[in-house]
């Protein structure tokens, strides 16, 4: 299995880039965010990846860093969502804001990636919540902000006409400044504020 590659850009292309590593040109698969983190051809560079050997081809995965690495693994769990459709949605949303979708349970948030639609979104979100609560690819406050003042706090905004996504994302960032035990209202309070931003 190659974990990691370290080379010169030799060219980029849609979805992909060619590492030459001395001498060897190296097809690998990106996300839009880690294809926009790497240098110009001609450029050293570096890759965590993931390979995937098949009957009929051996395909790797490139990754800016190993949270995006992660986010990759956890979603190829899920049913339905093969390798390309996790790049399209690490293309769509970066871990942090992935990791609020699933925590928030924000379908919408997730249907913005190409290939997912209302079900399948449905189908990640439920089936990461547990896995991606106990995993070190998410945010620090993700599993306190799923329950308790947080909870009610991302209510109260979504009741306010904010999407589900962006008030989890709100009163996560309140939740670091003010800490775990601040009361509801001024977590939404520090919410209106993140959002007003």
């Amino acid at each position: 299995m190659i974990a990691r590659l370290s080379g010169i850009v030799d060219s980029l292309g849609e979805d992909f880039a060619v590492i030459d590593v001395g001498g060897v040109g190296y097809l690998v698969f990106c996300s839009a965010r880690t294809l926009r983190s790497l240098p110009p051809p001609g450029k050293a560079a570096s890759l965590m990846t993931e390979t995937h050997v098949r009957e009929d081809h051996i395909h790797l995965y490139g990754f800016a860093d190993t949270v995006e690495r992660d986010w990759f693994r956890l979603l190829t769990t899920v049913q339905g969502v093969g390798a390309k459709l996790a790049l399209s949605i690490l293309s769509a949303l970066d871990p942090a804001a992935l990791a609020d979708a699933v925590a928030a349970e924000d379908r919408a948030s997730l249907t913005r990636a190409p290939g997912v639609g209302p079900k399948l979104a449905a189908r990640i979100a439920a089936e990461l919540k547990d896995k991606a609560g106990t995993a070190p690819v998410v945010r620090p406050a993700f599993a306190a902000a799923a329950a308790g003042p947080a909870s009610d706090a991302v209510s109260a905004l979504v009741n306010l006409g904010y999407r589900r996504g962006e008030a989890f994302g709100a009163v996560n960032q309140a939740m670091r400044r003010l800490g775990a035990d601040a009361p509801v209202e001024a977590l939404i309070t520090a919410g209106l504020k993140e959002l007003s931003a």
